[in-house]
């Protein structure tokens, strides 16, 4: 892992304040952590300090150097983290799903559609874009609405644990299923649905891939106060093009300037 620039000291503490890296606005409830996800825009699940970008165990953990141990099972703070996910994944107000590059996410209503613009795949397209193992799994779905990883196995054919859950994995990055709820007893296992259940009007709002860009950079930049070249591809899975153009679309607006390449700054309000 290739070691954060240094950032100056105003732009560390602005961070601080909007992604809950301070004691004052730790976050120790699913109401404070849907907050906090509304307020971020969208935000990792686990992540530590060792990656940029608003996370729940760092605002859990309510600092900016907060680094998960390698024993998560005995240390408080993981597992309330743990606990907070699974509590606001099942309560179903904000998006939850392994998006792009396979990283456990947690995404605003408001952006919702803006990350279905760049990552989602409409019915229409299933077909040409997905696997034979995912749409044998959606296929399923889409008759009992929900069910357990291991009942879907069966259902689907897909009987192969590994192949199930890589096709699981292709319809979460595609916006198609999310994890509905967590079960503990008598084993683990997720409860998975289809998205568009949960978030029916924000998955069939049409927004243009520029818009959503433009947003999502938005989002972004309105906690981190300034973003250096890389931050927004890294933290959002997008490629560092489309992280360009959305950061340049916020300069044209007037709401960001760019002061070298790559690196862009947070216009004060008046």
């Amino acid at each position: 892992m290739k070691p954060r620039p240094e950032l100056p000291p105003d732009v560390e503490e602005f961070r601080d304040v909007h992604w809950c890296r301070e004691a004052t606005r730790q976050v120790d409830s699913a109401f404070d952590a849907e907050r906090f996800i509304e307020h971020a825009g969208f935000a990792a699940c686990l992540h530590d300090s060792r990656r940029p970008g608003p996370s729940l165990y760092v605002a859990v953990c309510g600092r900016r150097d907060a680094v998960m141990p390698r024993n998560v099972q005995k240390d408080p703070e993981a597992s309330r983290a743990w606990v907070l996910k699974d509590e606001v994944m099942q309560r179903g107000k904000v998006y939850y799903a392994k998006l792009a590059r396979g990283r456990a996410m947690f995404v605003a209503p408001r952006l919702i559609a803006h990350f279905h613009a760049i990552w989602g795949i409409r019915r229409s397209e299933e077909a040409a874009r997905l696997s034979p193992d995912a749409r044998a799994v959606v296929r399923v779905l889409r008759h009992e609405w929900e069910m357990a990883t291991s009942d879907l196995r069966e259902a689907s054919g897909v009987v192969d644990r590994k192949a199930c859950g890589a096709a699981i994995d292709e319809l979460q990055a595609a916006m198609i299923v999310v994890p509905g709820e967590a079960v503990y007893v008598p084993k683990f296992t997720y409860i998975w649905t289809l998205a568009i259940g949960r978030f029916p009007d924000e998955l069939r709002r049409r927004v243009p891939r520029e818009v959503a860009l433009r947003e999502i950079a938005r989002a972004f930049l309105a906690g981190a106060g300034t973003t250096v070249r890389g931050e927004l591809a890294r933290v959002a899975g997008l490629s560092r093009s489309d992280a360009g153009l959305g950061n340049r679309a916020l300069v044209a607006e007037g709401v960001a300037t760019m002061s070298a390449t790559g690196v862009y700054h947070l216009v004060p309000r008046p």
